[in-house]
């Protein structure tokens, strides 16, 4: 696939908005910081309107997080642990919790509370197809993992506590372990509803309003898209 430059990454940028995209997703884009801050300063000038997500595992430099002031709108990160036992035996990054907790800090500087289309900082209906869209915030996504049960409440007391209701916590169950784990005794296998529900029920009894859980079978396959570069280097609409 063709490098694509920062003049180019704008212009798909616009392209999207054109097509009536609700953001711009940005998904693990740290290695690319310096192609993308360009692209979005210019598509900004050039009217991109569109929130702008930073979709990120969070093992984050404070620096980096910074140079974006101005230009993320949402910030989406994962945050995987707080145990460095788990996360050096799941990640190789003992340090992981040093690093995720210091750049959630950023993120929140940025973005204290989260807004909505409609102007409010809740979501206040009970359908959520009648709830209005993010412009604005931090939505923490934590995801599940089997046999992680004490970490994972570790890591909800730790947003909670920190935080508030300035920001949303998405908890995730949608954990798919691949063949070359299989043999692991936790990664091996999916989330048990058990687990899930119990973890969803310890965020409800510490107090965590502002969130959102996954019904239903997510732990698929299916849910892994094909990265074949659709959409990135077509025809050039804008000029």
């Amino acid at each position: 696939m063709p490098k694509i430059e920062p003049e180019r990454l704008s212009e798909i940028f616009l392209e999207l908005q054109d097509q009536n995209a609700e953001n711009i997703n940005l998904v693990t884009p740290s290695h690319y910081l310096y192609l993308i801050i360009p692209a979005i300063e210019k598509a900004k000038r050039q009217g991109l309107s569109i929130p702008v997500v930073y979709n990120t595992g969070t093992y984050e430099r404070v620096e980096a997080i910074k140079a974006l002031e101005g230009l993320v709108d949402i910030w989406m990160p994962d945050f995987k642990y707080i145990s460095p036992r788990i996360s050096l035996a799941y990640s190789h990054t003992p340090d992981y919790f040093q690093y995720a907790s210091k750049a959630l800090a950023e993120m929140v500087r940025q973005c204290p509370e989260p807004l909505f289309a409609d102007g409010t900082s809740s979501i206040d209906a009970e359908d959520d197809a009648d709830d209005p869209v993010m412009v604005r915030g931090v939505i923490v996504r934590h995801l599940a993992l089997p046999g992680c049960a004490v970490d994972s409440r570790d890591i909800l007391d730790y947003l909670h506590s920190t935080y508030g209701d300035s920001i949303f916590i998405s908890l995730m169950n949608q954990y798919t372990p691949m063949p070359q784990v299989y043999g692991d005794p936790n990664l091996g296998r999916k989330l048990t509803a058990e687990e899930y529900d119990e973890l969803v029920n310890y965020a409800i009894s510490i107090g965590v309003t502002n969130g959102f859980i996954q019904d239903g079978e997510t732990a698929s396959q299916s849910y892994i898209p094909a990265f074949d570069g659709t959409g990135v280097s077509g025809d050039r609409t804008r000029r």
